[in-house]
């Protein structure tokens, strides 16, 4: 092995027959500079008809052995490396594995430039494709809950019902103050602008039917489901998705249990029986605060208002309103379940579909009451 210390050199003998390439000196990092000159000016990498002489190479490292790769080429280093007996085996060693990585190596592709216009498209396709997948997912879970619910509907001994009156007091009494506080300060609210625009026409009289119209038919089932979307399908999600996390579901299936009928059937039925609850004490907090504002701005008296309410408001108003109500309870609850079924192993992934769940289940009451009001429209109800 030589013990040179002299700078690396590459001196290309066109005299020669074939040409040949000397090499010699030390290819070391610390030589890099000089050595990277002495390449260009070859303009490396070199023709595969010249020979190449490694016979005068001194040190080398990893540094001199990748610039050597790039003025052979990679894979004629390792060949040479393999060939040439009067090579250490350590050089041979690294000139091989050297010449083998850079083989391997490629660039990344530059970065291509975008039109931002099919960029948004793109996005556009993207977020829309993923809603259709949701729905798709929601659809089948609505089918597997209901599914669930008929197998156990005629076995009582498969009823969880520790766990549902503990989800009905979850989602419905711990839920009666906020409710009840909300839609009394809103129906207040109703009436006083109602008092305000009805004065310019002399009809103030009238805000009595427009609160009542407004929290029998929409007001009272509207924001209860609202809040409960925020509320309990956040909590239902949350709840699920730990435990996913946890793998406590994985465990539950591993007992031989379903978590359909363990998990999702008890909230469901919790939902369908507290909101139309919660739904009906609503609707008479708004007309209380209607009724509070009404005696006191517009001097009507609460046994007035309550016979304006009987004489001008049907029954059927009451109805249109508490019909929605087991509808958005089924839909709240199968997306809060299903999106904790979503999550996967982080703490990330809860917060995540939290969030979804919760915009999911207001979009859909939103839409669905909106429907709902075209329809009754149409109908004539």
């Amino acid at each position: 092995m030589s013990t040179s210390t002299a700078t690396g050199s590459a001196q290309l003998d066109a005299t020669a027959t074939p040409p040949r390439l000397r090499v010699t000196g030390d290819w070391t990092l610390a030589h890099y500079a000089s050595l990277e000159r002495a390449i260009a000016a070859l303009r490396a990498p070199l023709d595969p008809g010249i020979a190449i002489d490694l016979a005068g190479l001194g040190a080398l490292d990893t540094a001199g052995a990748s610039l050597l790769a790039g003025l052979l080429g990679a894979d004629r280093l390792g060949s040479l490396a393999q060939a040439d007996p009067s090579l250490p085996a350590a050089q041979r060693a690294l000139l091989q594995t050297v010449g083998t990585a850079m083989g391997a190596y490629s660039e990344a592709p530059g970065k291509q430039r975008h039109n931002a216009l099919a960029d948004l498209l793109a996005r556009i396709g993207a977020a829309m494709a993923n809603v259709w997948h949701q729905q798709i997912r929601l659809l089948g879970f609505i089918g597997l809950t209901l599914d669930t619910f008929v197998r156990t509907a005629w076995r009582p001994g498969r009823w969880r019902v520790t766990s549902l009156v503990a989800h009905m007091e979850q989602t419905g009494l711990d839920a009666v103050p906020i409710v009840v506080l909300l839609t009394f300060m809103v129906g207040a609210v109703v009436a006083f602008l109602g008092s305000t625009v009805l004065a310019d026409f002399g009809a103030t009289i009238y805000t009595v039917d427009l609160v009542a119209y407004s929290f029998l038919r929409e007001f009272g089932v509207l924001l209860t489901a609202i809040l409960l979307a925020g509320r309990t399908a956040s909590a239902f999600t949350a709840q699920i998705g730990s435990m996913k996390a946890n793998e406590e579901i994985d465990a539950i299936r591993a007992l031989g249990l379903d978590p359909m009928e363990l998990l999702v059937l008890p909230r469901v039925l919790a939902m369908l029986a507290t909101l139309p609850m919660l739904t009906f004490l609503a609707m008479m907090a708004g007309l209380v605060g209607g009724g509070l504002v009404c005696a006191l701005t517009l001097d009507i008296s609460p046994l007035m208002f309550i016979n304006l309410v009987k004489s001008d408001i049907g029954v059927r108003h009451f109805l249109v309103g508490i019909a929605k109500a087991p509808v958005f309870a089924f839909l709240i609850a199968v997306i809060g379940c299903l999106e904790g079924f979503k999550v996967t192993g982080s703490a990330e992934s809860v917060g995540e579909h939290t969030t979804s769940s919760v915009v999911q289940s207001i979009f859909v009451v939103i839409l669905l009451d909106a429907l709902a009001a075209l329809f009754y429209m149409e109908m004539g109800w």
